[in-house]
Formats: structure tokens, C-alpha cells, sequence
């Protein structure tokens, strides 16, 4: 396993491939042992690769303190100097795509080009789905009410009609293999109380690097209206729609090759 030193607190990273430097930056409660991840996919053989767990999740440090969106990016940053890269093209999904907002407005000399998948401003830009709200919920019963959010085709309606995929979506949903770890749970509430409090909306302006905003059509999470906005916000941003909902990228098969695509132009 890789640690790096980022912020004071240890970072664990993996790190694979050839090609541009790219950093991967995940979402909601992210973990790299996590499998299949980003590392399974056509982005992984398209890049030099760098993923990690984020501060208080997975095999990174999990300190028991405030943590904020400005601390996420600070840390995604020192990670890329540990690296030893001046520059990188990022990927941030979800709540990812909320730290790589602030990494291109904190730090915007080490983003290349970014894209901003299925993730949100905040502020008058719109919020991403309120997970702090469902903190409550554990295993099933937050599956089975996530399942028609994530993707809002997924309704009772369709439950009825695919009970084996309805039942494997709940199982795959209900898992959460490193519960029981010292500090998973209060490393996940403190992302979830930063995440609430994320809001770029007013800053998005600076964002300078070539953009490319993913979004599913079916999207409860990630809303398609937030995703017009915040197009409109970032200058010469390219908004790309996908069949899918929040996680388009597995569901569409074009989805990794376009992001591949707008990362790799000249």
C-alpha cells in the first residue's frame, strides 16, 4: 500500500498506468478496496493514473475534526506534489467533482482540463441530493431509498417489473464491508457535514481550464437543471448528457471514452 503525506494527515493512494497524468477524484464515501473501481476501466488504460481515499475514508487518515471542502482540495493538491506533478487532468464524480471545483479555484494551475461528472455547485446553482438528511438510514432501507433516486426511471413500477435486478441493486447498495472499522463512521459524517455546506456557485467563474460537464439524463442526485447551470456558469464549458442516472459511467459505455476523448485533445 502508498501513503503520502498531505495537509499533516496520510493519504493512501494507488497509482497505475501510462500516459497523461490524471487525477481521480471520488465520491461519497469512496474507498479503493472498493472493487470494481476506477482502476477496472478504459480510463485506467488511457492515463498515468492516481486515485486515493479521501481524508477520513477508507486507508486514509481519519482524523476526528471539522472538515472542509477547501481542506478536500488542499489535500487532493499536496497529493499531487508528493507526486511530483506540476499539473494534472482531474476526474471528480459526484462529491469528487465538488472537491475538483475547489482544487480548480484554489489551485488552478495544477488542473489541465477537467471534468466534472454527475456533481453539483451548490448555493443558487443548486445542491447535490441531501445525504446528511438519510445519515439515519443503514444497509436496506437506505438501498431501497436510494435506488429510484439514483436513477429516477428505477420507480415502484419498475421494481414490480425487474424484481432480480431490483433485489441485486438493494444487496449491492446494502453492503458496506469495513463498517466496524475504528472510525468509518465518523469519518463519513464528517464528509457528509462538509459536503452540505459545499457552494461554488459564486466562484465558479474562475474556473479557467477547458471543462467538460458529464450528467446523466436520469440523474435524482445530480440534477439535470443544476447541470444547465453550472454550464452556464463555467466558462466554455462543454455539457455532455449520458444514458444513465447517477452512475451513468457504468451504465454508459460512450461515457469513460468521451471523458477519454475531451481529456486527451490537443
Amino acid at each position: 500500500m502508498a501513503y503520502a503525506q498531505a495537509n499533516g494527515i496520510r493519504i493512501h493512494y494507488e497509482r497505475a498506468g501510462s500516459g497523461p497524468p490524471l487525477l481521480f477524484i471520488s465520491g461519497t464515501g469512496g474507498d479503493l478496496r472498493t472493487k470494481p473501481n476506477v482502476f477496472d476501466g478504459p480510463i485506467a488504460r488511457a492515463f498515468d493514473l492516481l486515485a486515493y481515499d479521501q481524508c477520513g475514508l477508507g486507508q486514509s487518515d481519519k482524523p476526528d475534526t471539522d472538515y472542509s471542502m477547501a481542506d478536500y482540495a488542499d489535500d487532493a493538491a499536496a497529493l499531487m506534489a508528493d507526486q511530483g506533478w506540476d499539473e494534472a487532468c482531474v476526474i471528480g464524480v459526484s462529491f469528487g467533482g465538488m472537491v475538483a471545483q475547489e482544487l480548480a479555484i484554489r489551485h488552478p494551475g495544477r488542473v489541465k482540463r477537467l471534468v466534472l461528472a454527475c456533481t453539483s455547485p451548490g448555493g443558487a446553482g443548486g445542491a447535490s441530493f441531501p445525504f446528511h438528511e438519510i445519515e439515519h438510514l443503514k444497509g436496506e432501507a437506505r438501498a431501497k431509498h436510494m435506488i429510484p433516486i439514483s436513477d429516477v426511471r428505477r420507480d415502484d413500477a419498475w421494481a414490480a417489473a425487474n424484481p432480480e435486478q431490483y433485489a441485486f441493486f438493494v444487496t449491492l447498495g446494502s453492503a458496506d464491508p469495513y463498517a466496524d472499522e475504528p472510525g468509518h463512521a465518523m469519518g463519513a459524517h464528517r464528509q457528509l457535514v462538509a459536503r452540505a455546506a459545499h457552494d461554488t456557485w459564486d466562484r465558479l467563474e474562475q474556473i479557467a481550464c477547458p471543462t467538460l460537464i458529464a450528467a446523466g439524463r436520469h440523474d435524482g442526485i445530480a440534477l439535470p437543471a443544476t447541470q444547465e447551470k453550472m454550464a452556464g456558469r463555467i466558462p466554455g464549458a462543454r455539457l455532455q448528457w449520458f444514458d444513465g442516472g447517477h452512475l451513468f459511467i457504468i451504465q454508459d459505455r460512450t461515457a469513460a471514452p468521451a471523458m477519454i476523448s475531451f481529456l486527451t485533445e490537443a
